[in-house]
């Protein structure tokens, strides 16, 4: 059985760390399945939204610490990077690709589980989860691009204050902080998740894709520069048969039928 297991149905890619029994934690095998996954997701035109999630009540708990102890200590680091590896491969892709990242937080995440949920696109989470960075209470920093998301998304400072005390915070207080887009009763996250997914599953495909392109390159771009990719980026979509779609419908004053080309 496959520890992380990939599903495509109605264009969407149904993402499941599937390892309940050790709360879901990463180690190289996990991290190598998950950048795979990643990259059929990507590769696949069929998939227009992606949905991850984790299988029974953690969604995942981090590093794989009993994975890491195993190793002699001086193997110790490369076994480290092949595990970062794959993991930011797999970030990396999730951020390049057209199809949005809907991330449905199931239950606690720790370490580069918290990284891994804050990853996504949109962020939904059950009321019950809780969110720690952990990685300073075993010696280690962190990995799976916190330290580029956390900052933009919170600031420096209350990142720090995460990063450096591993204070645990609720899932109406990481919604608050903007860490996740929002928190949702335990019983409705697969609903409301699965709903959201579907409907980005019939957008314009290729324009939410521009739009992801468009956010990350505005951290470190000036404003002529970013005004000059929005241009480039607009008048690439007004290439697309979505875009010529889109403005029809809206004229016609009906529902578009986007088709993500």
């Amino acid at each position: 059985m496959a520890e992380v297991e990939l599903e495509v149905r109605g264009h969407v890619g149904y993402i499941t760390l599937n390892r309940p029994e050790a709360a879901n934690v990463l180690n190289a095998e996990v991290a190598r399945q998950l950048e795979q996954a990643a990259l059929r997701c990507d590769e696949n035109a069929d998939v227009r939204a992606v949905l991850m999630t984790g299988a029974g009540r953690i969604f995942c708990g981090g590093g794989d610490l009993k994975a890491f102890a195993a190793q002699v200590p001086e193997e110790l680091p490369a076994y480290l990077k092949s595990v970062t590896f794959y993991f930011h491969q797999a970030i990396h892709r999730f951020a390049r690709m057209q199809a949005p990242l809907v991330v449905a937080v199931n239950g606690n995440a720790g370490g580069g589980g918290m990284s891994l949920a804050l990853a996504g696109d949109l962020v939904l989470a059950a009321e019950s989860a809780r969110f720690t960075m952990a990685y300073t209470r075993v010696g280690l920093t962190p990995d799976g691009s916190s330290t580029y998301t956390l900052p933009r998304l919170i600031g420096l400072r209350r990142a720090a204050e995460l990063m450096l005390t591993n204070r645990t915070l609720s899932a109406r207080e990481a919604e608050q902080m903007g860490l996740i887009t929002r928190a949702v009763p335990d019983s409705e996250l697969r609903q409301q998740a699965e709903a959201l997914v579907r409907e980005l599953a019939q957008g314009a495909t290729r324009a939410f894709g521009g739009v992801k392109r468009l956010l990350y390159a505005s951290a470190t771009a000036s404003l002529a520069e970013q005004m000059e990719l929005e241009t480039e980026w607009i008048a690439e979509m007004a290439r697309t048969r979505d875009a010529q779609e889109g403005i029809t419908a809206f004229l016609a004053k009906r529902a578009p039928s986007f088709r993500g080309n």
